[in-house]
């Protein structure tokens, strides 16, 4: 079986009862203000340093599992000054060390993980994977912001294409700009974060989509001033 890093242990129920932000990676961060988040717990996601300068916050944990993503990105997420958690399938762009932390997602135990020592499903989209992250830790609200849920593509899901000219899936036009990127799966995608949504809920924490006009229709929506009161 394949393994992941033993220090994840020491996560679990670090943030029992707390709230957080999961930043996602959709245009539509661009018109949102995010000053709010400096004073915030944030999950940022794969390229998510592509904007750290620009959103003025820094997150405390980073989830990247695309290979891929990984790769394209290695120097700048290994230089990232904050907790990763990283698929092993890209162990090999960015070695373990204090703050990087593998985790199995080549072999997973279940459709959704709540113990991620054992590993975590990526479910077709890293917002997934890092929702079973931020479970393990225990945290009772998750509030997700730039899940856009909508692409610009061709062909098929997963398909690897080379993207010619800026990015406009992404917060940044220079996120996949000559550089092959994989197709979203938007059904698989939908059908992980019902999963989600309703292990979530027995246990009475909730998922909250604060996307700025976001095409999601699977979690409750509230606008991200509403929430965190700014």
């Amino acid at each position: 079986m394949v393994q992941s890093c033993p220090r994840l242990p020491r996560f679990k129920n670090r943030h029992i009862g707390e709230t957080c932000v999961l930043v996602c990676n959709g245009p539509s961060l661009n018109k949102m203000d995010l000053e709010p988040l400096k004073h915030q717990t944030v999950i940022g996601l794969n390229k998510i340093h592509l904007g750290v300068e620009k959103f003025g916050f820094y997150p405390k944990y980073l989830v990247a599992v695309n290979e891929k993503v990984i790769g394209q990105s290695a120097q700048d997420i290994a230089a990232m000054n904050c907790v990763k958690f990283i698929s092993n399938k890209g162990a090999q762009h960015v070695p373990a060390d204090a703050l990087t932390y593998h985790i199995n997602t080549k072999s997973p135990p279940a459709r959704f993980c709540r113990d991620i020592t054992a590993g975590i499903r990526e479910g077709g989209t890293v917002t997934y994977a890092a929702l079973q992250i931020a479970y393990f830790m225990g945290f009772a609200r998750v509030v997700i912001i730039g899940m856009d849920h909508r692409f610009d593509f061709s062909g098929k899901p997963h398909e690897a294409h080379h993207m010619k000219g800026p990015d406009v899936n992404h917060f940044s036009p220079a996120y996949f700009s000559g550089q092959t990127w994989d197709n979203p799966d938007l059904q698989r995608s939908e059908e992980s974060y019902r999963i989600a949504r309703e292990i979530f809920a027995a246990e009475g924490r909730e998922i909250i989509d604060a996307t700025l006009d976001g095409g999601c229709e699977i979690f409750v929506k509230h606008q991200l001033s509403d929430i965190l009161g700014g």
